[in-house]
């Protein structure tokens, strides 16, 4: 082989390599950061992952929010009105967050079911709603529509 050949593929050898190494370590970068969205009815069925960063969002249930008076622990749960799952927060809350509003979590499910969550995204205004929340909600009103009429029919 030729000495000017010899030395070009030994160039395009070292790149090609340092390109497969540099997209590899990007891939698994990419790979750690992914956030994936659950909501509470594919939650409480077992759908999501546990011990692995995930968000999950919906409605805050009314009544549910419990506050500990001496730090600031707080308990409550996230419905999208087929399911809800109690989530637990360790730090200051939005000053948005209210029962009855929207919300985004993001944390970890337990291998008991409580998401402990170590972000709280509250709603910024009345008509903002994140698009997994909205979609999810849609869809536990459409199967609860499904089910209603099902059982009007059966009732005939």
């Amino acid at each position: 082989m030729h000495p000017i050949r010899k030395k070009r593929l030994t160039i395009v050898v070292f790149l090609m390599a340092g390109i497969a190494i540099a997209v590899g370590l990007t891939t698994y970068a990419l790979r750690q950061n992914i956030n994936l969205f659950y909501d509470p009815t594919q939650i409480a069925a077992g759908e999501a992952p546990t011990d692995v960063r995930i968000r999950a969002g919906g409605m805050v249930e009314e009544g549910s929010v419990q506050r500990e008076s001496d730090s600031l622990k707080v308990q409550f749960r996230v419905t999208d009105y087929s399911a809800s799952v109690p989530v637990q927060y360790d730090g200051i809350l939005p000053d948005l967050f209210a029962e009855g509003q929207g919300v985004v979590a993001m944390g970890r499910l337990n291998s008991e079911g409580l998401f402990v969550a170590d972000q709280v995204l509250a709603k910024h205004d009345e008509n903002y709603m994140p698009p997994e929340v909205a979609d999810s909600l849609e869809r536990a009103e459409k199967s609860r529509a499904d089910a209603e009429k099902a059982a009007q029919s059966a009732s005939y």
